[in-house]
């Protein structure tokens, strides 16, 4: 098959979309409202809005592994992906009512130094690690994936095109902070969900219709939104998505330093509930536009699938060439590009541009020295920016010579993200958790998701391991042979039952093994020495739990602090501030 090449249309939509953010940086960074001070430089100045940051939110979630790796999804196993508007709900409810009111009322620099005011230091440098390393492998993914993709199906090199996009997303990062990073995602989420409508309509229309599409899902069995099965190794269930996605998600989303910094850049808590409104309906538009592209695909190609002929290498490829073997409208496949470029770029400045708060806070401030400027102190924070963006450049090109580690690093979440949840959910919701509780919580959680996913990535890799995939037919095409692919005709000898768990529920996993570990290693070291928990760190929903003893020991502590203050009154002034 001769590889197709981008029109003068489709080069010109690029190459606009990429000079867009790269001048939204030039200018936060050299005009208009100067990011002068650590607080203008990573939150705004307290003065974002609540639309921007929740458009932000949800481009940072949609990222080119949703673009091309939701269709593929719905392709290959069917629908039952498409209920995560359930999930996106559920999250929304969770972090609005659960995580943020103790976040925001902190207004901590970093949703890590909760940890460090609720167990101490060591806590907050353990989650730092984990988190410092899940977005340096994490990034080059989401960079690589689309790039590996669309070089394959459009003729650019696999190598200039991550290059660029790492390189333009340090540069706008760096120089406009996270103003530059909002208003960029916004646009580039915007031009998103634009390509996306166009290829819906063209889509819908030239498959026959809405119901022509729905019914050829249905009678080749892709239509599946409720299935029940309590089957843990089962790839797709209702429970899998609505529930282990859920905690993906929270974990992701809900205590992730990225989300929790463009919450707090917000003036108030009601402009948080509003964005992350904003954020919720993005997300659910742009997760269920991406089924309904897979259900148009497989309208296409149900009798004819490329993927089984070797026209395309990876079904992940399927939408790329999708627009250059059916759509053939002038622009339309660089508009593609730039919504899926544009959602790497988001992907990337959120997380460079927390990493440097990150790495800032948790490793440097403390060995740097107390007088240091407030001009120093921006400086520094653009060169980690500069060096972690540049480390993330450096190990797509590792990646790609790795091959399978690309599924490794998927689902490497689970092993950073579920025991941070877990040592949040510990902190918030649980009083009577101590510093060792949450230490052996995290370490252990930790440990054994790590033998989970490796281990399963291990049989996967041997073929030990295989998730059968939906009948695809090349029936209708020119070639005179037909090719069914399944998998599942394959019966190779099955690994332990723990290793067939479906990837869904890893973080719950995690985050379960963290909570009960914490809470049962804190029960059983629990000391009369161990300092009393403040209701600032609790969240406002165990607040009618609290026993009538831990409000009595507050109540006591408030009335002591009071009598300290009366004992040291010395002069008018000091009974003034007493009395008041």
């Amino acid at each position: 098959m001769s590889q197709p090449f981008f029109s003068w249309a489709d080069y010109a939509f690029f190459s606009v979309t990429i000079c867009t953010s790269l001048l939204i940086g030039v200018y936060y960074g050299c005009f208009g409202t100067k990011q002068k001070t650590k607080e203008e430089y990573l939150h705004g100045g307290k003065r974002m809005r609540s639309f921007p940051v929740g458009m932000s939110l949800a481009a940072s979630h949609l990222s080119g592994i949703t673009m091309l790796g939701v269709p593929a999804e719905i392709y290959l196993y069917g629908t039952q992906y498409a209920i995560c508007p359930i999930t996106v709900v559920l999250l929304m409810v969770t972090i609005v009512y659960v995580y943020l009111p103790v976040f925001y009322k902190l207004q901590l620099p970093s949703s890590y130094e909760y940890l460090k005011l609720r167990f101490g230091h060591e806590l907050r440098t353990f989650a730092s690690c984990l988190y410092v390393l899940s977005a340096i492998l994490h990034v080059p993914i989401v960079i690589y994936i689309p790039s590996l993709a669309l070089t394959q199906v459009t003729g650019l090199n696999l190598y200039v095109v991550s290059t660029l996009i790492c390189l333009v997303c340090i540069f706008y990062t760096t120089l406009g902070g996270l103003r530059a990073v909002v208003l960029s995602d916004t646009i580039q989420l915007s031009i998103t969900i634009s390509t996306m409508l166009i290829v819906i309509g063209i889509g819908t229309y030239m498959s026959g219709g809405f119901v022509k599409i729905w019914s050829d899902a249905s009678d080749r069995d892709r239509i599946e939104l409720f299935n029940m099965n309590f089957n843990p190794t089962v790839r797709q269930t209702f429970w899998g998505v609505a529930i282990g996605m859920w905690a993906t998600f929270v974990g992701n989303l809900g205590v992730n330093p990225s989300s929790v910094q463009r919450f707090l850049s917000l003036p108030t808590y009601t402009a948080v509930k509003r964005a992350a409104i904003v954020f919720g309906v993005g997300t659910a538009i742009t997760k269920v536009a991406s089924c309904w592209i897979g259900l148009i695909l497989f309208a296409t190609y149900m009798d004819c699938d490329p993927f089984s002929l070797g026209k395309i290498n990876r079904v992940d490829q399927m939408l790329p060439y999708y627009l250059l073997d059916v759509g053939r409208i002038k622009g339309l496949p660089g508009l593609f590009v730039a919504g899926v470029c544009g959602t790497a770029l988001s992907s990337m400045s959120t997380s460079i541009n927390t990493l440097s708060l990150t790495v800032y806070e948790d490793f440097l401030r403390s060995r740097l020295p107390s007088h240091i400027s407030t001009r120093t102190t921006n400086r520094i924070l653009k060169v980690i920016v500069v060096i972690s963006g540049l480390l993330c450049l450096g190990l797509i090109f590792v990646i790609e010579k790795l091959g399978g580690v690309v599924q490794i690093s998927l689902s490497f979440h689970a092993v950073t993200h579920g025991p941070l949840l877990g040592l949040i959910s510990l902190g918030m919701l649980f009083p009577i958790v101590n510093k060792k509780g949450a230490l052996w919580g995290g370490i252990v959680s930790s440990v054994l998701t790590a033998m989970l996913v490796f281990g399963a990535q291990a049989y996967i890799f041997m073929g030990r391991v295989k998730h059968a995939y939906k009948p695809m037919s090349t029936e209708h095409c020119d070639a005179n042979i037909t090719i069914i692919s399944n998998p599942s005709e394959a019966d190779p000898e099955k690994p332990p039952l723990i290793f067939q768990i479906s990837f869904y529920f890893y973080t719950l996993i995690s985050v379960t093994i963290a909570i009960v570990v914490g809470v049962l290693v804190g029960w059983w070291t629990r000391t009369k020495d161990d300092p009393k928990v403040e209701r600032d760190l609790l969240s406002p929903v165990i607040y009618r739990f609290l026993s009538r003893e831990n409000s009595a020991q507050q109540e006591l502590a408030t009335y002591e602090s009071v009598e300290k203050a009366l004992a040291n009154v010395t002069s008018g002034a000091d009974e003034e501030k007493v009395n008041k």
